[in-house]
């Protein structure tokens, strides 16, 4: 049976389940769920994540929430590439990776900067989005200063690259984002690497650059 991925195409956690299952190479379907519609998320749903979140994973008889747990599953329960690592030392990084990246730049690259600029362009109060982007900056530097392989957790991509993709594509639809990567080669080849993956492109975000 094929595994269901509930979500809307514009989250960012959504699209790293999406590209779990691309990456290895899982059929799927997947369900539109908006959750900052009018009337919030469709009331059947929350019997799928009871704190209305997305994305919500629909496998057989078996139902999960929360996308570390969803990622994860993806990968240990379908054949294909694996995205995580085996070895301790790099699993560790791959996972000390995925908490920077959820705890210190989703929020302020993606809603201090991207959201910011997007909803509200030139009325946005541009303090905030310039703390914003300081602390985006800031964690961007950490990752490209640990950046000594070609994927954020060793020779071979995992569910960290993952976890970066859909983060760093919002943040390139602003200048700050631009100017921010601009700074860090390493990351940068890293980018030119992630997005010549076909899972990117299959994944790619509304207005997100070829």
């Amino acid at each position: 049976m094929k595994p269901i991925l509930y979500g809307a195409a514009y989250s960012v956690y959504v699209r790293a389940a999406r590209l779990a299952l691309i990456e290895k190479g899982v059929d799927h379907d997947r369900v539109e769920v908006d959750i900052f519609a009018a009337d919030g998320p469709p009331p059947d749903y929350l019997a799928r994540h009871p704190f209305g979140r997305i994305p919500a994973l629909q496998h057989g008889a078996m139902s999960l929430y929360e996308t570390s747990a969803i990622v994860r599953y993806v990968d240990d329960a379908f054949p294909g590439p694996a995205l995580q690592p085996r070895d301790p030392v790099h699993r560790a990084r791959m996972n000390q990776t995925i908490s920077v990246l959820d705890n210190y730049l989703y929020r302020p690259l993606v809603w201090g900067v991207y959201v910011a600029r997007s909803e509200k362009g030139g009325a946005c109060d541009e303090a905030l989005v310039a703390a914003a982007a300081a602390k985006a900056r800031h964690c961007l530097g950490v990752i490209e200063r640990d950046l000594d392989r070609p994927f954020l957790a060793g020779d071979a991509i995992t569910l960290a690259d993952l976890y970066a993709v859909p983060m760093l594509a919002y943040g390139l639809m602003t200048g700050e984002g631009r100017a921010m990567l601009a700074e860090c080669p390493q990351l940068s080849a890293w980018w030119r690497r992630m997005k010549a993956r076909p899972s990117v492109a299959e994944s790619r975000f509304a207005g997100e650059a070829a």
